[in-house]
């Protein structure tokens, strides 16, 4: 099942609930029941949870976010320090040069095709990428330059291996899932109470109040989603993909 079938069907059997709760309860309330009657202190309290609910909500949504975004520049930075080392190469003498960009090649074509999918199936990288990625800063550190252009070169290449380490080590931190148990149990207790609240309240079987009471059910179930969907940024529907690295290394395609 895809993610968002399963979206449109939390969201259209949330609906169902609230609809479904709110018409066998009218059926249940007497004739002379006065809906002007509900305290104006539900109300209100109604009201102040349902605003807490939407501020949690929204730093949950600015976190998974941030979280995502920060993937997306560290895949970037990764891919672009390696083509920086790649191409700053060229003043070595060939032999030096040709290896260093082939084992480059070989980590950037193993990184797309293989421990993407891994990262994304088992939130972690692999031992073999961090394998690869050191051959290359054994490739540029161990060259003694033997010229002054060499030497010019020779210090900002192996900041820029320095750079494509780190940021493989904070794409690692973030492959996996970062939001903690208990705060997911909040924000799904607060969905509960929020969606629960409006119950409180003398809803009748109108067209009107129905389908505000559906698509207020349904809004959370879709915030909720984004959440859980933003919350591994290499692994679910809105991922992290390895376009910095297919857009930079075209030729590590096939």
């Amino acid at each position: 099942m895809s993610e968002w079938l399963a979206l449109t069907l939390a969201m259209a059997a949330s609906c169902a609930v609230v609809i479904s709760v709110v018409t066998l309860r009218q059926r249940r309330i007497p004739d002379d029941d006065d809906p002007s009657e509900t305290p104006d202190v539900i109300e209100y309290m109604t009201m102040m949870i349902g605003v807490v609910y939407a501020i949690v909500l929204g730093l949950a949504i600015a976190g998974v976010w941030e979280g995502r975004s920060d993937a997306q520049t560290g895949a970037l930075q990764e891919a672009q320090a390696l083509h920086e080392v790649s191409a700053r190469v060229q003043v070595y003498p060939p032999a030096v040069r040709d290896r260093t960009r082939a084992d480059i090649d070989a980590y950037v074509s193993y990184v797309v095709h293989t421990e993407w999918p891994y990262m994304a199936a088992h939130g972690a990288l692999t031992d073999k990428g961090t394998a690869l990625l050191e051959q290359v800063r054994r490739d540029v550190s161990d060259h003694a330059p033997t010229t002054d252009l060499e030497g010019q070169a020779y210090q900002p290449i192996v900041d820029q291996v320095g750079l494509a380490d780190q940021a493989r080590t904070a794409r690692g931190q973030n492959a996996g899932a970062t939001m903690p148990p208990i705060v997911w149990f909040g924000l799904i207790a607060g969905a509960l109470v929020t969606v629960g609240l409006i119950f409180t309240l003398q809803i009748r079987r109108s067209a009107r109040e129905l389908l505000l009471a559906g698509l207020f059910s349904a809004l959370i179930a879709f915030l909720l989603f984004l959440i859980w969907d933003l919350d591994a940024p290499f692994t679910r529907g809105l991922s992290v993909t390895a376009g910095p690295f297919l857009d930079l290394f075209p030729n590590v395609t096939g």
